[in-house]
């Protein structure tokens, strides 16, 4: 267990392939394999492809025909290598940010805003930065698996990415310390890092970003940083989210999340009384093929104001 200790403390859990494998460790939460260099990744984590929401996943190859990718990788921050141009969308896909399986959300950091999402000085600011003093803790905003925990040469400094069971990513940058590593599972409020003024920064500060397939999106799109909540569980995702420089209440971003229709998709906006038996029927689909789009069971709890696929 000693050993077990140091090496957790003197590694990171980096799938480094082509390496020779000196040991494995059963652990409570799975077996580790130990490279000869003191890198590890867990067994279950060797075959992992990153999505950790199919439906999501399968809308958008559905939608896009453009080849989106989403790999797994602790090694760079964007896995797409800037392939995924969501510009382009040609529909518009339905994310639930919180629910009652993969939990809500909770303030990265409760501070004050300093510099919102937009052009700044002449450059793209894919973020919200938030006032901290180094050493104050940075928690996950939402529940997820870490992809990516450590230093960043291009601006970032010390970051940690999240990748979350509701379709987005998150970045958390100018760390001055980690308090994670890749791999691991994390829930929303579990600190993830120490502010700090790492990287290219000016000041300690929390730089936080809100991602989706590697594009960035306004984070006041989602979420209220005056109330520390979300705006709405239901994101309606679509091609003006990612035009350069899209903020939040824009002409270029404004969407109805009621009963609307993006190209073939609609959706219906659940309200009290509702079954899906009576959507199906007022909708002349079928309960089966509701489940099918909305990735539910026909037992699942139809929850008031959340949006229903039903084409």
């Amino acid at each position: 267990m000693r050993f077990l200790q140091i090496l957790v403390f003197l590694s990171c859990s980096l799938p480094v392939f082509g390496q020779t494998v000196i040991d494995t460790i059963p652990t409570e939460k799975g077996t580790m394999v130990v490279y000869a260099d003191r890198t590890w990744i867990y067994l279950e984590d060797l075959n992992f492809d990153g999505i950790l929401n199919k439906r999501i996943h399968a809308t958008v190859l559905e939608d896009s025909n453009l080849n989106y990718i989403q790999p797994w990788n602790n090694e760079v921050c964007y896995t797409s290598q800037l392939k995924n141009d969501l510009s382009k969308l040609k529909d518009t896909i339905w994310l639930c940010v919180e629910d009652d399986v993969n939990g809500g959300f909770v303030m990265p950091f409760d501070g004050i805003v300093t510099s919102r999402y937009g052009y700044r000085r002449g450059r793209r600011h894919n973020g919200t930065d938030i006032d901290l003093n180094t050493g104050d803790t940075v928690r996950a905003a939402w529940s997820g698996k870490v992809r990516y925990a450590k230093y960043n040469d291009h601006g970032f400094g010390n970051l940690v990415v999240i990748r979350h069971h509701n379709g987005l990513e998150t970045f958390y940058a100018h760390l001055s310390k980690h308090l994670v590593a890749p791999n691991q599972e994390v829930k929303a409020g579990d600190p993830i890092g120490l502010g700090g003024n790492t990287g290219h920064s000016y000041g300690s500060h929390l730089h936080f970003e809100v991602r989706f397939y590697d594009a960035p999106m306004d984070p006041e799109q989602i979420i209220d940083f005056k109330k520390k909540e979300v705006k709405d569980e239901n994101l309606m995702v679509h091609a003006g989210l990612f035009r350069p420089g899209a903020r939040a209440g824009s002409t270029h971003t404004a969407h109805t999340a009621s009963s609307t229709a993006s190209g073939s998709r609609k959706y219906y906006k659940i309200r009290s009384g509702d079954t899906l038996g009576a959507i199906a029927q007022r909708n002349k689909t079928t309960v089966s093929r509701l489940c099918q789009l909305n990735g539910i069971r026909p037992t699942t709890v139809l929850q008031i104001g959340r949006n229903l696929r039903i084409r």
